[in-house]
């Protein structure tokens, strides 16, 4: 969706209690074993109008962000790409159409998936373009087989970061490529401000009116802030055993790029 501390936030349970890890879910701790079917409820109920909502949210400007991830990444016709989280294809279609080889969209909400293939299969997209339903945290794609990795807008949903950050090192060649496109924290003070009315205040409405879910999209808002910050994500690539880690801000900071590589 169109998202400091470690990426689950994991800590035994109080005393006196179950003992089981628990997770954030936006600005609740949940049960982490909870986690993955609450998010699967936020896109099974705006799947069908998530490419809207992202338009209307963004005034379009998510369309900007993606094509800034594909210019660094600059697809080439030898790349097979893995893009995890992206069930409804705008960075798979981006890809191909700068001239990319084949593409895998690996993504754990099926509603999404189904979105992704219809709009494939209105642009004439069937060979070399693969739908899996999966979880990041245990891809079901072969170790050291893909050059490129992909997550946008995604990896703030995922249960364990760091599980879904070693699964990109396992799946990537050596000399493959990291990419993660997330919302991150605003670097202008002034921005920051005006950034956090509107993600409490605009974004539930949008939803209530356009998706008829006001709670997915105060999800979405609590989910951003509960992310790490840019630096904070880069060490935990780091550690994940990726090297070369970068980042750059797009819009002041409201999102972030972070690549690397897997040496």
């Amino acid at each position: 969706m169109v998202a400091a501390m470690s990426g689950s936030d994991q800590h035994p349970g109080a005393p006196g209690d179950t003992g089981e890890a628990t997770t954030h879910f936006g600005f609740r701790t949940v049960h982490a074993a909870d986690k993955r079917s609450l998010v699967g409820a936020v896109f099974n109920s705006v799947a069908s109008r998530y490419d809207v909502m992202n338009d209307l949210m963004s005034g379009g400007v998510h369309r900007l962000w993606k094509s800034a991830m594909l210019d660094w990444l600059n697809p080439q016709p030898q790349l097979t790409l893995l893009d995890v989280g992206g069930g409804t294809g705008d960075i798979a279609f981006g890809f191909l159409d700068r001239g990319g080889g084949d593409v895998i969209v690996v993504d754990i909400n099926r509603e999404m998936l189904s979105v992704g293939r219809d709009r494939a299969i209105d642009r004439g997209l069937i060979r070399g373009l693969d739908w899996i339903c999966g979880d990041a945290e245990q891809l079901p794609v072969a170790s050291a087989s893909v050059d490129v990795f992909t997550i946008a807008f995604a990896i703030r949903n995922v249960t364990h970061i760091e599980a879904a950050l070693s699964e990109a090192r396992r799946v990537l060649k050596p000399g493959g490529r990291f990419l993660c496109l997330e919302f991150s924290r605003v670097s202008l003070p002034v921005l920051d401000r005006l950034y956090d009315a509107y993600s409490f205040r605009v974004l539930p409405l949008l939803g209530r009116v356009v998706a008829r879910d006001a709670g997915a999209y105060r999800y979405l808002a609590e989910s951003i802030r509960r992310f790490p910050s840019q630096e904070r994500f880069a060490q935990m690539i780091r550690a994940a055993g990726l090297d070369l880690v970068t980042w750059r801000n797009l819009s002041g900071g409201i999102v972030a790029l972070h690549s690397a590589w897997r040496t």
